[in-house]
């Protein structure tokens, strides 16, 4: 089966990662697709969100990364997927997941697999990073894969020699 796992990443976490290892465990194929939003400020550009996640699945062949912009369901079509992989944390994030699954498969008859996020990275999201990040807290580090640390100096004014490890490094 091949996914599409669609979301701004700004910037991709450990838990996205968590979630893409999950899927390729289950015989998945992944294309993890940046979307694009004219209406946001990313901490992060395209660019640089792109080249990290490609960077981390380098040699990776069940990997794909790509930017798309406009409706979801319709580049899941034109990628070739046959369904949206979606993480969640919580309950409320189950509301909202359940929710977008619904209207998506009632507008194109997309499917959604829902992967329910591991306990250790459960509590981790790109706007906890980006919080953290902005208050100057090198815990921040920790929960974004070691890709974007060349980004930083360019988005923060931090120096930081924190390295997390996870089970792609």
């Amino acid at each position: 089966m091949k996914l599409f796992f669609p979301g701004s990443f700004d910037p991709f976490t450990i838990g996205h990662a968590d979630l893409v290892e999950r899927a390729l465990k289950l015989d998945c194929q992944v294309v993890i697709a940046v979307g694009i939003n004219e209406e946001k400020k990313p901490l992060y550009s395209a660019q640089q969100r792109l080249a990290a996640i490609k960077a981390y699945y380098q040699g990776e062949p069940r990997v794909s990364v790509i930017e798309y912009r406009g409706l979801t369901v319709d580049a899941v079509r034109e990628n070739g997927c046959d369904a949206i992989l979606r993480g969640i944390r919580s309950v409320t994030d189950y509301d909202k997941e359940r929710n977008l699954a619904d209207i998506n498969r009632s507008i194109s008859g997309v499917e959604t697999v829902i992967l329910v996020s591991s306990p250790a990275v459960q509590h981790v999201s790109s706007s906890l990073v980006r919080e953290l990040l902005s208050f100057g807290r090198e815990e921040a580090y920790y929960l974004m894969i070691d890709t974007f640390k060349p980004y930083m100096s360019l988005t923060t004014t931090l120096s930081v020699t924190a390295h997390h490890t996870s089970s792609r490094d």
